[in-house]
């Protein structure tokens, strides 16, 4: 199999196509995508009500030829180049996101269900973010590991430094004995990485200094990962590969948002345990496999 993946720049966006084309073992490219101007964007909403399908829109290359068997985009920048170019090639069309503003006519979609997705043919319901984990080796452990995910601030979240502090201390008394692994990340403030720094961490990566990603090995070598709410990427990873019990650390008491509902749903289901000062033990793990097959049925 072959796929085209239109890409809007955002790595979890992309990185869900990825994971779907991975899944299915198919060759994939990647397109980048957008809008000739920010107002077509608006434009491309009414046009999708009225059927009409125009690349005029956006920006692609135009040598794309028929040698693929679909499209696959997430984002809200993708969609309309989704349905658009597939029409054009008559090819199928896969959205990995529910494509709110546009009409759920996608020969795919795949949709969060902290989103509430519709009850159709085409959209299937997925408890969390398509992922495709591959250790790469940066993180090996001596002994027994403990793995620490830290996210940062986003337009929901501002992260605590005394809570997460506290949470820190939790861990180091009751993992005495293990090696305690941590990675910030990108979006990680310099204050919440001095306080991971004034830890003895076994193994430590602090994003801003050394740009590697070892959540991969922690998910498969840890026994336990503990991940900020703040990214359902990460908290999809730790769900859907390995042995590890996930452990949610909350950052604030706000719980209308789509990061706490998702984080719920997958603790009601046994995913995962949303910390509270006890551990939870929950290590069930999603078959992404099993979802991506629906691509050829």
């Amino acid at each position: 199999m072959n796929i085209l993946i239109l890409s809007d720049g955002r790595m979890g966006h992309l990185n869900q196509s990825i994971a779907l084309a991975k899944h299915l073992g198919a060759h994939y490219d990647v397109l980048p995508v957008t809008f000739t101007c920010k107002v077509f964007k608006l434009l491309s909403y009414a046009l999708d009500r009225l059927k009409i399908y125009t690349s005029a829109l956006f920006k692609v290359d135009p040598s794309i030829t028929q040698n693929y068997d679909c499209i696959v985009s997430a984002g809200s920048s993708t969609y309309y180049a989704n349905k658009t170019l597939s029409r054009k090639l008559g090819i199928k069309s896969v959205a990995m996101m529910l494509p709110q503003s546009y009409r759920y006519d996608f020969d795919l979609i795949f949709a969060q269900a902290h989103d509430h997705p519709p009850k159709q043919n085409n959209i299937i319901s997925l408890p969390a973010n398509f992922s495709y984990v591959e250790p790469k080796g940066l993180f090996v452990p001596k002994g027994k590991s403990i793995g620490i995910i830290i996210g940062g601030n986003n337009a929901l979240f501002t992260m605590d430094q005394e809570r997460l502090k506290a949470q820190l201390d939790f861990i180091f008394k009751a993992f005495q004995g293990y090696d305690i692994a941590v990675t910030t990340s990108p979006r990680t403030p310099k204050e919440i990485e001095h306080l991971v720094e004034s830890y003895p961490f076994a193994y430590s990566v602090i994003f801003s200094q050394n740009k590697i990603n070892p959540i991969a090995d922690f998910v498969a070598q840890c026994e336990v990962v503990f991940i900020t709410m703040d990214s359902t990427s990460m908290i999809s990873e730790a769900i859907s590969y390995g042995t590890a019990c996930v452990e949610i650390l909350p950052l604030n008491e706000a719980k209308n948002n789509k990061f706490f509902t998702m984080a719920r749903n997958l603790e009601k289901e046994g995913y995962l345990h949303l910390f509270d000062g006890t551990l939870g033990n929950k290590n069930l793990k999603i078959d992404f496999n099993h979802y991506a097959q629906k691509v050829d049925a």
